[in-house]
């Protein structure tokens, strides 16, 4: 039976654990060079609305290194930007790849896709929600860490779709996140009960605030995000005035945890959401999580596609 991977609240604690012992191992052979070639003659899809630079790169070069191919088909490329129906489109893709990324704006059109295709079907990020991006993250955490119980993440900004995915990831692993944003930017509220919902059962704890230094409080990871995400351009001058105290800074950094980490999904836009010097400080693993991107997703083709 065909999986797919469209939210993180469409996978289990154990596929959680079992995504992140699989990077692991993946991450280990490519580091010693050791050929994982267990996609052999698959074909992936990247079926892009949205432009974009790590998720693009990392699953092309992750489907190269296990040892398949990729097509990417921008908006332009695609029948879809006549009007096509997405239901005709998953058909037809579906006769000639094994696995389909989709990167859009519309929760909907991704779920549409899923629905009628044939082969896997992976977010690669929407409006909502951004399932990779959050796996990768808690997988760069676990590498510092491995209890990801005993953990605080602090996320400060936009209630945005990396937001939401953080904090189903959140629920599901049995973390604690606090999100700060300002009372018109949380996260949306039917997103939040469910992960709370799942968070009951799992010991994790998801806490919504407008109060920075209230999320902050004991935090072991310090998230950010841009203020205005794609398709929000016109919305850019009044957030930088709603966000304005929204940003991590050494001060804030130095509220949290002794050698608190900081992190954030990139593109940055330094001097908004977080300072240069914190961006480039030895507490920044912005850079790690940007290459475990690669890993986590090899691992998620493999769980889908192998």
């Amino acid at each position: 039976m065909k999986r797919d991977l469209l939210s993180i609240d469409s996978l289990s604690t154990h596929d959680i654990d079992a995504l992140i012992s699989r990077a692991i191992e993946l991450k280990k052979k490519q580091k010693a060079g050791v050929p994982h070639q267990l996609l052999k003659g698959k074909t992936l899809g990247l079926l892009f609305e949205k432009p974009s630079t790590r998720t693009r790169v990392s699953f092309e070069v992750g489907m190269v290194q296990l040892g398949g191919h990729s097509l990417y088909m921008s908006s332009r490329d695609t029948q879809l930007s006549r009007k096509e129906s997405p239901e005709d489109t998953a058909r037809v893709l579906s006769r000639y790849l094994d696995g389909l990324v989709i990167r859009t704006f519309s929760q909907e059109k991704v779920r549409e896709l899923a629905s009628y295709a044939a082969v896997p079907v992976i977010n690669g990020l929407t409006d909502i929600f951004h399932p990779c991006q959050a796996l990768a993250d808690f997988f760069t955490i676990y590498e510092m860490e491995k209890d990801l119980t005993k953990i605080k993440l602090a996320y400060i900004g936009d209630g945005n779709n990396v937001a939401h995915s953080l904090m189903e990831c959140a629920a599901l692993i049995g973390s604690r996140i606090s999100i700060a944003s300002p009372e018109n930017y949380q996260p949306q509220n039917a997103i939040v009960e469910e992960a709370r919902r799942i968070s009951t059962k799992k010991g994790a704890r998801i806490e919504i605030t407008s109060d920075i230094e209230k999320a902050v409080a004991g935090a072991h990871y310090l998230y950010t995000d841009v203020w205005a995400s794609m398709g929000q351009e016109n919305e850019i001058s009044e957030r930088k005035k709603i966000f304005a105290d929204y940003r991590i800074t050494m001060g804030l950094l130095e509220q949290c945890a002794r050698h608190c980490r900081v992190m954030h999904c990139l593109p940055a836009h330094k001097g908004e959401e977080i300072d240069e010097d914190v961006f480039e400080s030895k507490s920044s693993i912005i850079f790690e999580q940007a290459e475990n991107r690669l890993h986590v997703q090899k691992a998620i083709m493999v769980a889908l596609m192998a």
